[in-house]
């Protein structure tokens, strides 16, 4: 009697998780997406760092990618396939101009998949002719980041370098099974990992330059949107890589570590703000950051990574933080501009790479919504 008492009484608290669990409204969601990606479009960013084949669009297209093969298959929209196609023959799917630098070999990511739907060489050709000429011409630079030193750009010494550039290698791999592409994914990130990540807080430093930097509070400076950057390199480095791959285990794991500290550092409000241990000097909303921890805790939600009972709600909370950022006619603010650190942020900012991080955060969402019908 007593071990069936206490099944039920498990029961009775699993079927309350269970009705506890926020819902999403997966028309609501689109609309939100489609309003975000239509503004972006028709205010297209051309100031410095947004060339068609800079990083700040590089991150722009993933989560179009994302929208477009969701918008095609759901609603018979091509239009934002098109729209991408028509970015990469206008440059001959081309990637950006620096050989070793992570920025520059981020567009490469789409090309990749768009390739991986259309099939033409000419899609992947470039990408593949970059990321063939880096393994076999190995960076030799300290991992230590000097802007005075161009060359120490050549590795991946700064965090965000970590969703520009492994998803590249990892798509290669699992398009080609050539495990040069796996070696060299493996050596750098590890080399990056043991360098820029602290093991005692579980996050990323930027670069090297803010070891021994502290905020107004004391605590140890670790930015929003970088740490953000790596959780959705994660994400898509896992999504590409084989199930049965040995390595996998290393960025399953560190997914994991991650996205749990992160979680955890949720503000009330339902944002993560460009510091992550000193809101309070920050406390504006901060939508870049909270777009990429999104997508990537409702990834692994997904994916059955993370527990749903404990990060759903997380989820659904910063999913109706990005939601209040966006103004009627579409455009996200709160984006925090381009930099390495945290800063002070203002509804008017917007960026491109902020509403990649909300149309990969809604797809996510919109999988979340289908799972719970």
């Amino acid at each position: 009697m007593k071990s069936i008492s206490l099944c039920v009484i498990l029961w009775l608290v699993t079927a309350s998780q269970i009705v506890a669990q926020p819902k999403f409204d997966k028309a609501e969601v689109k609309s939100w997406m489609k309003r975000v990606a239509d503004w972006q479009i028709a205010n297209p960013n051309k100031e410095a760092e947004h060339d068609d084949l800079d990083w700040t669009h590089a991150a722009l297209y993933m989560g179009m990618i994302d929208w477009a093969e969701l918008t095609e298959k759901e609603d018979a929209d091509s239009s934002y396939y098109q729209w991408l196609l028509r970015i990469g023959r206008k440059n001959h799917f081309q990637v950006g101009k620096w050989m070793y630098h992570a920025d520059f070999i981020a567009v490469g990511q789409s090309f990749i998949d768009l390739y991986r739907k259309y099939g033409e060489i000419k899609m992947i050709a470039p990408v593949m002719a970059r990321a063939n000429w880096v393994v076999d011409n190995l960076p030799e630079t300290t991992l230590e980041l000097d802007y005075s030193r161009m060359e120490t750009l050549s590795r991946w010494s700064w965090c965000d370098a970590l969703f520009m550039a492994p998803p590249v290698y990892a798509k290669l791999y699992a398009q080609t099974l050539d495990k040069k592409y796996l070696n060299f994914l493996n050596r750098e990130y590890t080399a990056t990992y043991d360098y820029l990540y602290d093991k005692e807080e579980q996050m990323f430093y930027r670069d090297r330059r803010y070891f021994d930097k502290r905020e107004a509070n004391g605590k140890k400076v670790f930015w929003g949107r970088g740490n953000g950057w790596v959780l959705g390199g994660l994400a898509e480095i896992l999504q590409a890589l084989p199930g049965d791959e040995p390595s996998r285990k290393f960025y399953q794991d560190l997914f994991v570590t991650l996205a749990t500290r992160v979680a955890g550092l949720q503000s009330p409000d339902g944002y993560w703000h460009a510091s992550l241990l000193d809101p309070e000097s920050y406390p504006s909303p901060e939508t870049s950051a909270t777009g990429f921890i999104v997508y990537a805790l409702a990834y692994g939600v997904n994916e059955g990574l993370l527990d749903k009972a404990t990060f759903l709600p997380v989820v659904a909370k910063g999913w109706k933080a990005l939601v209040d950022a966006v103004d009627a006619d579409g455009k996200l603010g709160y984006v925090q501009p381009i930099g390495a650190d945290p800063r002070k942020v203002t509804r008017d900012m917007t960026e491109v790479y902020g509403v990649g991080a909300f149309l990969m955060a809604g797809c996510q969402i919109c999988r979340l919504a289908e799972s719970a019908d």
